[in-house]
């Protein structure tokens, strides 16, 4: 991902803001992600005022129980949200796999940004893979998702839940309490921490969250007048492989307490795409894979949900605890 102001891409012939104000948690990832936002208005908006507003969500609240059993994903973004409804800022950043695949009505997306590296990375002071690991190592992960993979691959392995920030899960594991832990590798690479990573893990044998490494843009949906502000700052490709995966995982009704995940590429016209529905425990998992045109990305994320329903997600879902 290209982190620097860009240089090739020209403010659309619009009348620039006086003031534009970004909504953000105030997590060091997530403040580096407002700030990356902001210079690239500043950039294309020399003459606009882009301010912060740093917010603490409820999510950032709960530290000691899993997303799964405290409402999910929404609780990182309900507080942004608030601030876009009631006109204290203009725009909201997220990490796209933060945000729920349902966005309250009166709210929309505005931009996708350029993904960076997708993939799960394996972060250990003592080990360099997954497969080094000796049979009962501590393994820290906040995702479902994660940990039905690891259990599957890697039934030997403990799998303990692990919350709080970047900065937070990596004392953790230098306090001695994990022997490794998986993060997102693009949380770690924006804030200049590839040094922890051991390894990335291949989406073969890690599926990413639906969206990982992609930054999302929000604005309340009476609010176009932001579209053709905020379009230079919307990449085609990271949005329509995004849109994909939330399609799909839409359709199973995805969420934190939901172990899946999908992954779709581009190239050219075509999006490839791969999804996964497991249990819990990674003794069922269903992978599934699908290919369309670029132009049809909500279609195909559907499809490839229709694809796991077909082979029996329906049944691992209806067991899932708290699944409707």
């Amino acid at each position: 991902m290209n982190t620097s102001s860009p240089t090739s891409i020209q403010a659309p012939d619009i009348q620039p803001p006086i003031k534009l104000v970004i909504a953000s948690r105030e997590s060091p990832l997530a403040m580096w992600q407002a700030l990356h936002i902001q210079s690239r208005l500043q950039a294309l908006y020399p003459s606009t005022i882009v301010e912060i507003l740093g917010m603490t969500t409820t999510g950032d609240q709960i530290l000691d129980t899993p997303l799964a059993k405290v409402g999910g994903k929404g609780l990182f973004v309900k507080e942004l949200e608030t601030a876009l409804e009631d006109g204290r800022a203009d725009l909201a950043v997220h990490s796209m796999k933060d945000v729920p695949m349902n966005l309250p009505e009166g709210f929309m997306m505005a931009a996708t940004g350029e993904r960076e590296d997708p993939r799960d990375a394996f972060v250990s002071n003592d080990f360099d893979s997954l497969e080094d690991l000796p049979e009962g190592s501590i393994v820290g992960t906040s995702s479902l998702r994660r940990q039905s993979q690891l259990q599957a691959r890697l039934p030997h392995l403990k799998i303990e839940s692990l919350r709080g920030n970047l900065q937070t899960r990596l004392r953790k594991l230098d306090e001695g309490q994990y022997a490794a832990i998986i993060l997102a590798a693009a949380g770690l690479i924006r804030l200049g921490l590839n040094a922890r990573i051991r390894n990335v893990i291949s989406p073969e044998l890690s599926i990413p969250a639906v969206g990982q490494g992609a930054l999302g843009i929000e604005i309340n949906a009476n609010r176009p007048d932001l579209l053709a502000v905020l379009a230079p700052l919307n990449h085609p490709d990271t949005q329509v492989c995004v849109e994909a995966e939330r399609a799909m995982s839409r359709a199973l009704a995805g969420s934190c307490t939901v172990p899946l995940g999908a992954y779709a590429t581009c190239k050219g016209e075509d999006i490839h795409m791969t999804g996964f529905v497991a249990s819990v425990d990674g003794k069922q998992m269903l992978i599934e894979t699908a290919s369309g045109n670029r132009n049809q990305a909500d279609a195909l994320g559907k499809t490839l949900a229709n694809q796991l329903l077909a082979k029996g997600a329906n049944d691992i879902l209806s067991a899932l605890d708290g699944h409707k």
